[in-house]
């Protein structure tokens, strides 16, 4: 990799729940494809018509090399995200299959109850932290439910996940092995528990990739669940706690959808769009090509920005704003082209049930000290005080926090 250019810009810098909205609006004015030098040097496409086309483009854009900045040592592939089309189509099926808006509808039930149950404490107290005490472990419990799997394994993958995480931002090789290691174990724990008790491949990830045909090898199999789980579990953690910050820092919009609850499905496209949680995920050039007048050497790895991209002012007018009336809303928060997120039904029906849990449990909602951000590799928030004052589930009336 070369790194004999100018940077334009340092991904690394410290961030405010803002920054870097005003951050990528500028590089999306002045420098659309902006080059860094931190972690071994990488581009970043900011641009929605930039992203589109490296999300789509899979001969000139492989996800085979390095699919995530910084580059991550592994000691095998893990698909579906480590794969090109056409091969990346077997590892697909069965995720896309026990992944659609009909089969994963079953789940809203435990969905709404996890998040009723999260919640209680929080409004008994009149507030808390919530990233830590809602987004985390909500993720982690619908994951559960999705994966079949005991709460406190999925809280225990999460926790090896965030420390996985940590050590990729600080290179610290020795961790992100142990890491990464303890992960392949759940994973393979879990599908030899499946070998021995097979479940309904329609409805369960792991037996539907061990029943896919043409058949996926072991090793394989055990790549895709230890993909998935950290992705199934990481986004929807960001993303709920950049929507509660929105929340709390628009009374209005809260009352509104209290009173218009049918607004909820327009408000989470448009969460969606403000509060897109990838800005890691990469493409390696296969030959030297142009994007937005730079030039990208056959080699040389490309983050897609959907964060930046989906506040494109040439194709969301107004971009900053929360717009329940924005339409068409092709936002990118899931990304695009054959390696869009599989989850897409899941993760909109656990913002709905965290959301419309929220809000009805609710009069008030007000943060209650600083926004604290994850590093580079998250999207979002880790720590979202809030002020609750309204009713619990159960009816009891909560006390006013002080």
């Amino acid at each position: 990799m070369t790194t004999e250019r100018p940077p334009d810009w340092d991904p690394r810098e410290p961030e405010t729940f803002d920054s870097p909205h005003a951050v990528y609006a500028d590089l999306r004015r002045r420098c659309p494809v902006p080059w860094s030098d931190a972690f071994g040097g990488f581009w970043a496409a900011t641009r929605y018509e930039d992203v589109v086309r490296i999300a789509r483009d899979n001969e000139t854009f492989s996800t085979a090399v390095q699919n995530v900045v910084p580059h991550v040592p592994r000691s095998s592939r893990r698909p579906p995200l480590h794969f090109d089309p056409p091969e990346h189509g077997i590892y697909r099926a069965p995720l896309d299959r026990v992944m659609s808006r009909a089969t994963v509808r079953r789940l809203e039930p435990a969905f709404l109850a996890a998040a009723g149950d999260l919640l209680r404490p929080m409004l008994a107290r009149g507030g808390g932290d919530y990233s830590k005490e809602f987004a985390l472990p909500f993720a982690a419990q619908c994951f559960a439910e999705f994966l079949g799997l005991p709460l406190d394994q999925v809280l225990e993958i999460r926790r090896i996940g965030v420390d996985y995480s940590f050590a990729i931002q600080d290179m610290d090789k020795p961790r992100i092995m142990r890491a990464s290691d303890e992960l392949y174990g759940i994973a393979r724990a879990l599908v030899d528990e499946r070998r021995r008790d097979p479940r309904d491949p329609a409805t369960d990830m792991v037996t539907g990739l061990l029943t896919a045909d043409p058949p996926i090898p072991g090793d394989l199999v055990v790549g895709t669940v230890r993909q998935t789980i950290v992705a199934g579990i990481g986004a929807p953690h960001a993303v709920l706690g950049s929507a509660a910050v929105h929340l709390a820092r628009e009374p209005d919009f809260q009352q509104r959808l209290r009173d218009r609850p049918d607004l909820l499905p327009n408000a989470i496209e448009e969460l969606l769009r403000l509060y897109a949680p990838y800005r890691v995920f990469a493409r390696t050039a296969t030959r030297d090509v142009e994007v937005g007048g730079r030039t990208v050497r056959a080699g040389e790895p490309i983050t897609m920005l959907f964060p930046s991209a989906n506040r494109d002012e040439t194709v969301f007018p107004d971009p900053d704003r929360l717009d329940l009336d924005r339409s068409p809303n092709r936002h990118l928060a899931f990304g695009r082209g054959a390696h869009r997120c599989p989850g897409t039904a899941l993760a909109r029906m656990q913002m709905a049930a965290a959301l419309r849990s929220l809000l009805e449990s609710t009069s008030e909602i007000t943060l209650d000290g600083p926004v604290e951000m994850f590093n580079w590799l998250e999207f979002g928030p880790k720590s979202v005080p809030l002020r609750l004052i309204g009713s619990l589930p159960t009816g009891e009336e909560a006390p006013v926090a002080g």
